[in-house]
């Protein structure tokens, strides 16, 4: 009687296979945390978007429904007397209330458009404010709100 003993391990060929496809899954994880690093700042950018988007529109909402005398010139804010006022708003860097750029921020610009509208049955007479703030070419955020004639 012969008594075989049978080697144990792997063959040369199933160890080629083992790593050709842990290499094929290595590449595919790598894959993924590549598309995610590449995008983690998103989250950051948006919020900033948002944060600006939401200082502007509760500046421009504080401030009296009927016009008055006031203009803004370029960035400088600080003689807008009413809500029309920011109608000219229009691709303007971040700025403080005074013209004054915000240092950190120089890649976002703010565009305002302050247009009539009416709300509800009867009619209310309103204006549609829209403040849209871009970062570089792609990225966009708009915030809208109307604003009532409720103080007279």
């Amino acid at each position: 009687m012969c008594n075989k003993h049978r080697a144990s391990g792997f063959t040369l060929i199933e160890m080629i296979i083992a790593i050709v496809i842990i290499g094929v899954g290595l590449a595919g994880v790598l894959a993924a945390f590549n598309t995610t690093v590449k995008s983690s700042a998103d989250p950051l950018i948006h919020k900033q978007m948002m944060a600006i988007a939401e200082e502007m529109m509760e500046e421009i909402l504080l401030k009296p429904y009927a016009p008055a005398a006031g203009s803004i010139s370029g960035c400088n804010r600080a003689a807008a007397n009413d809500v029309s006022d920011y109608s000219a708003y229009t691709d303007q860097p971040v700025c403080d209330i005074d013209g004054t750029a915000v240092t950190g921020l120089s890649g976002y610009t703010v565009t305002v458009t302050v247009t009539p509208d009416n709300l509800g049955t009867p009619a209310v007479a309103a204006k549609k404010i829209t403040v849209t703030v871009k970062y570089g070419a792609t990225e966009s955020l708009t915030l809208n709100s109307w604003r009532t004639d409720y103080a007279s």
